[in-house]
């Protein structure tokens, strides 16, 4: 079993930045793929970001440029580094282990997750 939990959310302006932390309890986090996604009200759970064992690392689109993801194994934590923060970011943050070298797109393919954590940007 692994824990997963979110802190770093919050209430920023727009063009802010926010780091959000997953630390992790149970299990050394080295061994899974690790993916952020985030939840609007109304809206599909989207992945924004991802990286895996190996380090190989994804971004969606909508956050590319903006988002820089990043593991301390030691730690047994994954960030999430957010800047230039726009109101349509607006979201539930949630992290998300997959016990899989390869960070799959698709939410139903990971194993844990963690409670989530709002983010508010203000326009």
């Amino acid at each position: 079993q692994v824990q997963l939990v979110e802190s770093g959310g919050g209430l920023v302006q727009a063009g802010g930045s926010l780091r959000l932390s997953c630390a992790a309890s149970g299990r050394t986090l080295s061994r899974f793929s690790m993916g952020w996604f985030r939840q609007a009200p109304g809206k599909e759970r989207q992945r924004i970001a991802a990286i895996s064992v190996s380090g190989g690392i994804y971004y969606a689109d909508s956050v590319k440029g903006r988002c820089t993801i990043s593991r301390d194994n030691a730690k047994n934590t994954v960030y999430l580094q957010m800047s230039s923060l726009k109101p349509e970011d607006t979201a539930v943050y949630y992290c998300a282990a997959r016990n899989n070298a390869y960070a799959s797109s698709n939410a139903r393919e990971y194993d844990y997750w963690g409670q989530g954590t709002q983010v508010t940007v203000s326009s």
